[in-house]
């Protein structure tokens, strides 16, 4: 007989117009690694909140059964103390505090009155000897990387006893190394009884390293799928999720790229004053139109700090070097020059630095080009409202209407109103920083679908990415960069992710 440590029965939820979560209902197995999959916006997230007491007892309908008894959790802390832990994308870690600190903050271990930091620093190494990190208790978070800081979630939460471990997208911002390793830790503590269900859109990690694959889309449970029966494939959990086979998630472009260079760097150098050294090295680099570029590497080789230097050098590093866009050279002292000729730049952290959250999408589809609707001293509203219209029905965004609040919706559409800005300024040259990072594979087939139609328009784009098939599967050329140099150039017919890996780690 199956030994079940949770049970989420009939869970519905609803906010202001929109229902969340309907009718759900999902078991976990006690000690077994459970993935919850879906596309943005389907209510795994919302589901797990629901569980761990962010969304109290009263605010949705459902019994949460969690060791054979009903659960009404008040608050996170309820749920803590039942054994539940989640970690979710965005990291809960103070970064000028030492690991120690953060991995026992808000129950703290004490002596009398006071905290017992002795104790406190031998247990935290001991946390940090389970995860397997080899690091100095003591460091600063911000001295850390996000794969180390992830490793020191887990270990926060090992500290308070936990029974279920919830991770959301825990590996969505790790290079491969990080995220095996952290895979790995999932299957140790496993060994040791601890329960795991983790949210992903990786569907290759989600099929190396889960029991049961339990599939959400619009707010409903579709199915569970069981690895023992040989039910947990990409096609099945795809068309699960989707609702239809996507036979190959990248699409056909049926265009090839001029020959006419449209931007081209010779001997580029950045000097980032702040670390004291060189992060970019005598960069010979160009970009054809109609083309796709991929530039490929290993996270911290300098792949962003390239595309920032080129997009009006916003971290002010000491460049040296030229500079060509169309033929002409170019010397941007700032984003907005670059925007004049026709550059933009879609950055990887949407959620900090490519939108404003708390603003409606026809405000943040139309801020990288106001000047459009400035009529006098005033901005046309109806003209914005048509045009964000227009990149909304283009785009496939899904929201009710463009006066729908940015935040409210998914992974997946924002990025595309993160597009969708950069597209109003009408650029010639689009930079994408791991434009599908943290999306469903439904979205990222729409987001490349947005892309061949782009070039296939004359736009020409380069695209950062930490994932090497979305490389090899979109890119025309592959540019590998690693300590701040181009270690090597692919057409390609010869890339493949051996080769990629060898020069990004060479």
């Amino acid at each position: 007989m199956d030994d079940f440590i949770l049970e989420m029965r009939n869970i519905t939820k609803e906010f202001p117009g929109v229902k969340a979560l309907d009718d759900v209902s999902f078991k976990v197995r006690r000690g077994e690694i459970h993935c919850l999959v879906g596309e943005n916006g389907a209510g795994k997230s919302t589901l797990m909140k629901v569980l761990s007491g962010v969304y109290p007892y009263g605010s949705y309908s459902g019994d949460i059964v969690y060791n054979g008894e009903v659960q009404k959790y008040s608050t996170v802390n309820d749920s803590e103390k039942a054994g539940i832990a989640i970690i979710y994308q965005e990291l809960a870690l103070i970064p000028d505090l030492p690991v120690y600190e953060n991995i026992f903050i808000g129950h703290e271990i004490k002596k009398g009155n006071s905290i017992d930091w002795n104790e406190t620093i031998a247990k935290a190494g001991e946390a940090l000897k389970r995860v397997g990190l080899d690091i100095d208790s003591s460091s600063k978070i911000r001295d850390l990387g996000v794969g180390k800081q992830q490793l020191i979630e887990i270990a926060k939460a090992l500290c308070k006893n936990v029974k279920l471990l919830i991770l959301d997208e825990p590996t969505s911002s790790l290079n491969e190394n990080d995220s095996a390793h952290l895979l790995n830790l999932l299957r140790e503590l496993k060994k040791q009884g601890i329960t795991s269900i983790m949210i992903s859109h990786k569907l290759k990690e989600v099929i190396s390293v889960a029991d049961t694959v339990t599939v959400i889309r619009d707010g409903k449970t579709i199915c569970s799928l069981d690895s023992e029966k040989g039910e947990i494939t990409e096609n099945i959990i795809i068309k699960s999720m989707v609702g239809r086979e996507i036979n190959n998630i990248y699409p056909v472009r049926t265009t090839k790229p001029s020959s006419e260079t449209v931007l081209e760097l010779k001997d580029w150098t950045g000097y980032d004053s702040k670390l004291g050294r060189e992060i970019l090295k005598d960069i010979n680099f160009n970009l054809k139109k109609g083309e796709i570029v991929g530039i490929a590497g290993i996270i911290g080789a300098g792949r962003t700090e390239l595309a920032m230097s080129m997009f009006g050098n916003a971290k002010n590093y000491r460049l040296k070097g030229e500079m060509y866009v169309k033929g002409k050279k170019v010397n941007f002292k700032a984003p907005k020059d670059a925007i004049a000729k026709g550059l933009a730049y879609v950055t990887e952290d949407r959620k900090g630095n490519g939108l404003v959250l708390i603003q409606d999408i026809k405000w943040n589809i139309t801020l990288a080009n106001l000047k459009k609707l400035v009529k006098g001293i005033s901005i046309n509203i109806n003209e914005e409202i048509k045009d964000a219209n227009e990149l909304k029905t283009s785009l496939n965004i899904k929201a009710p209407n463009v006066g729908q609040l940015t935040g409210n919706l998914s992974g997946g559409n924002q990025q595309k109103v993160s597009i969708a800005k950069w597209l109003y300024s009408k650029p010639e040259i689009l930079i994408l920083d791991e434009p599908t990072r943290g999306i469903d594979v439904g979205a990222k087939y729409e987001i490349y679908t947005i892309m061949n139609q782009l070039v296939e328009q004359g736009m020409s784009i380069i695209m950062i990415s930490s994932e090497l098939p979305e490389i090899l599967g979109m890119s025309d050329r592959v540019y590998v960069v690693a300590t701040g140099k181009i270690a090597g150039e692919l057409s390609i017919e010869e890339a493949n992710q051996e080769k990629i890996m060898s020069i990004a780690t060479n």
